[in-house]
């Protein structure tokens, strides 16, 4: 029997036009995670990297970052697929290249969720600790997040959106706070723009900061994962792009400025390296007090569990993208009929983020030192090696027709490029990011090539054995309006 008009079919994509540019770009810099990177990472590239330099050092890679988004956007009108770096690979490549980009992109984003889960948890506990004097597990609190993550990943979208902006807004907030008085208090007479010369800027560590540099910008390339619950995605996931990369670049250039300023450009490598994990919060206490430094050790807490939520979405959107393509099991691309979320991959990965979890307690691991160190840089490496692919395949899906320009072809060549070359130094230095010597936790990035193997060979037995579904393969198109429907009915029931 058919289906009258007036009774449109049931949906089974995620609802769209719930998220505007604003709320993609709040997603986006919230798993970014911007006071750890100024607290954790920026700190590191003082210490070990150029040192002063560390901020024109930023400013080169948000470059760099804006030459891959031109490319990137670019491609936002002919794949329209909410798999990201997976469709945009088989598009330009081959189908066989995009499940290996996937099944990189799965593993490397449960690697930075799950690292940043840890170091969520480790800091929460450490913040107990120290302001009230009170002992707990680590294991409590990462239980309790990964619970709190599960509940708001399979709500409306629209309702994590809200708790990754207050958190966002609160953590960049006291941030810039700190900055204004760190400005305020040097004058014009007193600012030092050495940090942005050549000659500081390629001083010896050069190659460290700029893996510390970079990794603080991995995440905005996920706009596109949101595709298809952005309004106008065509205006929407571009302006996202350009914004999140913007606005990252420029918050992380002015805040190492400013943090070097607050100790000077002489100094600040031997400040730093003494006690790198201490420099912000003795910096914060400087300008704000006791209680200003307490502030910025709590949003620390809350700005990691707003990265892992980040994460946390990204991933499940991943996996609803694959398995409505054919390449995961079908019940991972049900979307919920009332919170329009991916509820059963969101189930699945709150097991996976238990498992791991409870692999590293039952070890007696430590949170920091052990599971956020060892598997943030294994997810920022993969990460990197899924952009320089990215970058440089664009060129190649618009040469196949014989489209030429420098957003299109020189602008993601030259991205790519130098992205390459990071992605080298971040391998190459790849114990400079763990901070150990361990060869089982240096030689982790090494799975990347068993997993692309795998995606690999699912390619080609799909090739040869079922066409049908290798005809799939990034090839799902968002979901449109089905007739009869109306998208303010949509809005309206996924904002109820």
């Amino acid at each position: 029997m058919t289906r009258p008009a007036s009774y449109p079919a049931p949906r089974t994509g995620l609802f769209p036009g719930m998220l505007g540019t604003g709320d993609i770009i709040f997603m986006i810099l919230a798993c970014a995670a911007p006071m750890g990177v100024l607290a954790g990472i920026i700190p590191l590239a003082f210490a070990f990297g150029n040192g002063a330099g560390m901020p024109g050092t930023q400013l080169g890679i948000c470059g760099v970052m804006l030459l891959f988004a031109v490319g990137y956007v670019r491609m936002i009108p002919h794949v329209r697929n909410a798999g990201a770096f997976y469709a945009y690979i088989a598009a330009s490549l081959n189908k066989e290249a995009g499940i290996a980009a996937a099944y990189t992109a799965v593993l490397a984003y449960i690697c930075a969720g799950t690292s940043t889960l840890g170091a969520m948890a480790f800091f929460a506990a450490d913040f107990l600790r120290s302001t009230f004097g009170i002992e707990s597990r680590w294991e409590l609190w990462a239980a309790a997040g990964i619970a709190i993550i599960a509940w708001l990943g399979y709500r409306k979208i629209t309702m994590a959106a809200k708790v990754l902006t207050v958190a966002l807004l609160l953590e960049v907030g006291l941030i810039l706070l700190i900055d204004g008085l760190v400005l305020y208090e040097k004058g014009f007479s007193g600012l030092d723009f050495s940090s942005f010369t050549p000659s500081t800027v390629f001083a010896p560590g050069l190659g460290i900061s700029v893996i510390y540099a970079i990794n603080g910008c991995i995440g905005f390339e996920a706009t596109a994962i949101y595709q298809e619950e952005a309004k106008e995605r065509q205006v929407t996931i571009p302006r996202a792009t350009y914004g999140a990369v913007l606005i990252l670049g420029t918050f992380y250039v002015l805040s190492a400025w400013c943090l070097v300023l607050a100790v000077s450009p002489d100094a600040i490598k031997t400040v730093a390296l003494a006690d790198p994990g201490r420099l912000v919060t003795g910096i914060a206490g400087r300008y704000l007090g006791g209680l200003g430094r307490d502030a910025l050790n709590l949003l620390t807490v809350t700005s990691l569990f707003a990265a892992a939520l980040g994460f946390f979405n990204n991933i499940t959107r991943y996996l609803f993208a694959l398995s409505r393509d054919g390449l995961l099991p079908a019940p991972l691309g049900k979307a919920h009929p009332v919170h329009g979320s991916p509820y059963v991959a969101c189930a699945l990965l709150t097991a996976i983020f238990s498992g791991v979890v409870a692999l590293f307690a039952l070890a007696g691991l430590d949170p920091l030192l052990n599971l956020a160190t060892s598997l943030s840089s294994m997810g920022a490496v993969g990460l990197e090696i899924l952009l320089t692919a990215t970058s440089l395949s664009i060129p190649l899906y618009f040469a196949r027709r014989r489209e030429f320009s420098a957003g299109k072809t020189a602008a993601p060549l030259i991205g790519g490029f130098l992205i390459a070359v990071a992605t080298y130094l971040s391998l190459r230095n790849y114990s400079a990011l763990t901070g150990t010597d361990l060869l089982a936790i240096n030689c982790l990035p090494f799975l990347f090539l068993a997993v692309a193997a795998i995606g690999l060979t699912h390619g080609t037995c799909l090739r040869k054995f079922h066409p049908d579904m290798y005809a799939r393969v990034g090839a799902t198109q968002i979901e449109e309006i089905l007739p009869g429907e109306d998208i303010h009915e949509i809005k309206v029931k996924a904002t109820a």
